[in-house]
């Protein structure tokens, strides 16, 4: 995948450095970021609501971070992936007769770091917090996704943070709110719709990045199979089987292997995201 000559907006808000902060007041926002780190990654809710509640017990105060470029190599390919992102929906915002509006920002921490859903940690992975509109990304991820996951190169890792900011376009279409209504667990879940959803518009972004670029971002086919290989891992049956010995389909949250491949590959092919509508979908 080649990137290094594509446009970055410097929409990173860098808090690396900082270490671990608190928040004022953990309550619920603590409890959405639990369900998070269960969902994603199998995580104890525990053992995030213990994390939370000793940071906000530090009492220290929190900074925003530093907002704009970043110098180093990581940091620059969020931003470039994140930019591109803004390239592709913008104009597919305006045809439909609307107004893209990016994320209020990329956020860079290290270990945990306030968010508004509470207080975020590494462990729970790469998340979108609806409330802020931010994406949180703590680095140390990729390691995890190479060595834990399989998933190795850099279009998976944009593959990551492109799902994210598909979260972020169903924010702004209003489309979580269809997801709660059909609850959190399960096979045909609001949850597992939402995930798919996502994956799909990763695809559509990735179909439109080398052409809204100006052909600064060059994905090839061996970049393809490493995404495809990234939502391969993240299957809830390859994650349970892995981590519980066995597959239970009515926990499920993000869908199986082959249905986050398969919703990726529809939008990469088909660079629309019309045929994205998990909910109206009689198969998945």
């Amino acid at each position: 995948m080649e990137w290094r000559g594509a446009r970055r907006s410097g929409n990173i808000v860098d808090r690396r450095g900082m270490g671990p902060v608190g928040l004022a007041g953990g309550g619920i926002g603590a409890l959405v970021l639990a369900a998070v780190g269960y969902f994603v990654f199998g995580i104890d809710p525990q053992t995030t609501l213990d994390a939370a509640q000793q940071l906000q017990g530090q009492g220290q105060a929190q900074q925003e971070g530093a907002r704009g470029q970043v110098k180093d190599a990581n940091g620059q390919f969020v931003d470039a992936i994140e930019t591109s992102n803004q390239q592709v929906w913008g104009p597919i915002f305006a045809a439909a007769g609307s107004r893209y509006t990016p994320p209020q920002a990329v956020v860079l921490y290290d270990e945990a770091t306030p968010t508004g859903c509470g207080t975020g940690q590494s462990a729970m992975g790469p998340f979108y917090c609806p409330a802020d509109q931010k994406v949180y990304l703590d680095l140390t991820f990729w390691n995890e996704l190479e060595t834990k996951f399989g998933a190795r190169g850099e279009f998976a890792r944009a593959y990551v943070i492109s799902h994210e900011i598909g979260h972020h376009v169903q924010t702004l279409l209003g489309t979580s709110e269809k997801a709660r209504r059909l609850g959190a667990r399960g096979a045909e879940s609001g949850s597992v719709r939402l995930e798919l959803q996502a994956d799909c518009y990763a695809g559509v972004w990735a179909s439109h990045a080398a052409e809204t670029s100006g052909g600064r971002i060059v994905i090839n086919p061996a970049d393809i199979q490493d995404g495809l290989g990234a939502a391969s891992a993240v299957g809830d049956d390859t994650i349970q089987s892995r981590s519980r010995g066995q597959v239970v389909p009515d926990s499920f949250t993000h869908g199986t292997s082959q249905q986050r491949m398969r919703w990726f590959t529809r939008g990469y092919e088909r660079g629309d995201p019309a045929v994205c509508d998990t909910f109206g979908a009689s198969r998945l």
